[in-house]
């Protein structure tokens, strides 16, 4: 992962290494995730206006689709699972407990950056129920203490 601050012209490079495809909307905005780890909101503007879109279509595209983010996420990403066998061996108690341990409301990113927290509905860990993915990494049977500790807060 890059940790670029955004910058006009390498979103410019990012969008003539696709400008000639067909369709290329959806391929350049994985290109800015990996760059900037999130679209910024100074991106939309001019990407719509190379493409030839209007701001709310980029802005609809990168609402509709989990995998684009309009802020970066923190230091470290845990992503619970929320289907139903998780919550039924108590994947709401363990979210709740995260939660506030981290000093969140809800979904998010906590004010120094150094974790965000998100849902993901079925990683296919059922039979580990709650189930979590850290940093990337599936984990099962987890509960807010073992999270914490894995993420070393």
């Amino acid at each position: 992962m890059s940790n670029t601050a955004f910058s006009q012209t390498l979103l410019h490079d990012i969008i003539a290494r696709h400008g000639a495809s067909e369709g290329p909307l959806l391929p350049v905005l994985h290109d800015i995730m990996a760059q900037f780890q999130h679209i910024p909101d100074d991106a939309v503007a001019p990407l719509a206006e190379a493409l030839g879109l209007t701001r709310a279509e980029v802005h609809g595209v990168v609402s509709f689709y989990h995998d684009f983010k309009t802020r970066p996420n923190g230091h470290h990403v845990i992503q619970l699972c929320r289907a139903e066998a998780c919550q039924s061996v108590g994947a709401a108690g363990t979210q709740t407990d995260l939660l506030d341990r981290l000093g969140l409301k809800g979904f998010g990113t906590t004010r120094d950056g150094s974790v965000t927290v998100e849902a993901v509905y079925c990683l296919g860990l059922c039979a580990c129920g709650p189930a979590a993915l850290v940093d990337g990494r599936p984990r099962g049977r987890v509960c807010a203490q073992s999270l914490m500790t894995e993420i070393g807060a």
